[in-house]
């Protein structure tokens, strides 16, 4: 494979506007390779929710439109076959691919793009499947310790070889799963999405050539290049900022778990050192992080915040150069468990923001929560297995421009699964979705509402649970207050309640029991006192916010101008000036409190595993 931190030279000039219609073109295939997998998959987490990502990169496996950035070159690296026209990739397992997918639930699907016998690109997507088999339904057992007790592990194999299925393969994988025609359609549609973007390049490439075609996806990355130069002279510290935040637990009653960045320049090159990160944990939520992922999760982050404008695509990653100690949390040594490695992946964007928002926290968001799971099964009184997995929603944190918003995904093009699909399909009823009045928390931007969603379960069976921010607190930013946290109670159908940890397995339910699922809200951004009285008075109307929490962390006494601004002079007064970041109480006193607090033990200090030490190591790139 070429080397993708070495652009090659083009070999034919094209002018800006065939590049602009080669990016429009590839940007729209990106859209319709989103829109065959969604429409020919069977699971609701790809069809309803969009758990799913495609890609397009040029022959040397640099990705030129996408979200996540080119893994081809590690997945290559892990593949011994030649490839040719008509073969398909398959791989589910991070540890074959450079952790370019995170969890052996992401199924990823290559397909390399040849015109004239010339290796052009490579059209690839992944997705969540369902069911990988393993222990428990969904492989994302919270109690797992390694990789081998969470799933099929896939590695990377021809699924389809010359343009003909290689069924004995595809077949002792179907064995190993619980609904093989759920699996079975997820990755055909995602094969057949592949496909459309494959048609879709060779298009261009009758179009206007293959030298043309590859010339403007150079000039496509040199774009980036140069626009992700200037950002990063722009907004990136030259002295190291640093950041840490927290992982709760780990499913076995570890934690919290540190992560801390620093960040830095040097010229138009920054620099992302993970050193004081805590060493792997024994549970699930160690998150193998692929340094093409984290730089283009850096760049998103940058663009999105900067130059909405900017094309994500892999011409910056020469800029990149990243640290990660072997052995933590971020670069686990195999065979640690990854299925909840979710929360850890959460944190980047809060990382980013914060090492970054120390020099300027006006351009920052607030502390966000995470991204919970339900997951419920069974077998139904006519025998058949039935299985429930419901990405949910929470509170999205303040911003510069605005509120978070109430009860959304902290991945943006995600959508819910929609009430009537669940209890049309599911034995399932739905007695409430609606905001978490008071959960988001205070600020001149309020934080997002987490939501509460009271799931009724119709059938006998069990449920997992997987969330976050069980624990620590979403913070504020600028005077903005921390969110409130998440919580789950089980009520019986006799009416006794209990608690239940953020993260679990195996949790029995009979017909009338009912999960109230509450998630964490956003952290507030700016100084609560601040925030227009009327739009607190349309907040309590609306069921947001409560007239207790206006008058005490906004000081607005409703209906009552002159008792606002003498109450807000007071908690001026008594506050004094507020700070740029409000992490609720210190981690020891929030640990001290939690059993009072969340009815759950706190969870014990995390050590390091005998059989993964930390390890030092160079920057890449230096």
């Amino acid at each position: 494979m070429a080397d993708r931190a070495a652009p090659a030279e083009a070999t034919v000039t094209v002018d800006p506007v065939t590049v602009d219609i080669v990016e429009g073109a590839l940007k729209s295939t990106r859209h319709e390779m989103d829109a065959v997998l969604t429409r020919a998959a069977m699971s609701p987490v790809i069809r309803e929710q969009h758990d799913e990502f495609p890609m397009i990169t040029d022959g040397g496996g640099r990705m030129i439109v996408g979200q996540f950035g080119s893994y081809i070159g590690d997945m290559v690296d892990a593949f011994d076959e030649e490839i040719g026209p008509g073969d398909v990739i398959l791989t589910s397992d991070p540890y074959k691919c450079g952790g370019a997918i995170s969890h052996l639930n992401d199924w990823l699907v290559c397909i390399p793009i040849f015109w004239e016998e010339q290796l052009v690109g490579w059209s690839s997507m992944f997705g969540h499947h369902q069911d990988i088999g393993g222990p428990v339904p969904g492989g994302l057992p919270t109690g797992a310790k390694s990789v081998f007790g969470e799933g099929i592990r896939i590695p990377p194999v021809k699924i389809v070889r010359a343009g003909r299925m290689n069924e004995d393969v595809l077949g002792v994988i179907l064995n190993n799963v619980r609904m093989p025609e759920m699996n079975r359609a997820d990755l055909t549609a995602t094969i057949a999405g592949c496909r459309a973007g494959e048609r879709r390049v060779r298009e261009l490439c009758q179009r206007f050539g293959a030298e043309t075609y590859l010339a403007c996806c150079q000039a496509l990355l040199d774009r980036t290049y140069r626009a992700m130069a200037h950002l990063i002279t722009q907004s990136i510290p030259e002295e190291p900022q640093s950041f840490e935040d927290w992982v709760d637990d780990d499913g076995l009653g570890n934690g919290p778990f540190k992560l801390k960045l620093t960040v830095w320049r040097e010229g138009e090159h920054a620099y992302f050192d993970w050193s004081g990160t805590d060493p792997q944990a024994a549970g699930p939520i160690n998150f193998f992080l692929n340094e093409a992922m984290l730089k283009m999760q850096f760049g998103v982050y940058l663009i999105m915040v900067y130059d909405p404008d900017i094309l994500f695509n892999d011409g910056f990653y020469p800029l990149l150069h990243v640290f990660m100690p072997k052995g933590s949390l971020v670069q686990p040594h195999f065979p640690a468990a990854l299925g909840c490695r979710t929360h850890a992946l959460t944190r980047l964007y809060e990382l980013f923001g914060g090492a970054l928002g120390r020099s300027s926290p006006q351009n920052m968001t607030a502390g966000a929560s995470t991204s919970p799971y339900m997951l419920y099964s069974g077998w139904d009184q006519r025998g058949d297995f039935f299985f429930l997995m419901e990405i949910c929603y929470c509170g999205i944190p303040g911003r510069p421009i605005g509120d978070g918003i109430d009860g959304h995904s902290w991945w943006p093009l995600f959508q819910n699964i929609p009430t009537e699909y669940l209890e049309g399909y599911y034995p399932v009823r739905i007695d409430g979705y609606t905001s978490l009045r008071d959960s988001g928390g205070a600020g001149l931007h309020r934080g997002g509402n987490g939501i509460e969603k009271r799931y009724v379960y119709l059938e006998d069976g069990e449920i997992s649970i997987h969330d976050d921010r069980w624990l620590t607190y979403p913070w504020g930013v600028l005077g903005g207050r921390p969110a409130m946290r998440c919580e789950k109670i089980l009520i019986r159908a006799d009416g006794s309640r209990e608690h239940l940890p953020a993260k679990c397995d195996e949790v029995s339910v009979k017909r009338g029991d009912m999960l109230v699922y509450r998630t964490a809200g956003g952290g507030g951004w700016g100084d609560p006192l601040e925030r227009p009285p009327e739009s607190l008075e349309a907040e309590i109307r609306d069921g947001l916010v409560s007239v207790e929490k206006a008058r005490a962390e906004y000081g607005v006494v409703v209906g009552d101008a002159d008792a606002t601004e003498q109450l807000r002079q007071q908690l001026r007064l008594e506050r004094g000036e507020p700070s740029d970041f409000d992490f609720g109480p210190p981690i020891e006193e929030i640990l001290a409190r939690a059993k009072d607090e969340t009815g759950l033990d706190p969870p014990r200090p995390p050590t390091q595993l005998a059989w993964a030490p930390l390890e030092t190591g160079e920057m890449s790139g230096r």
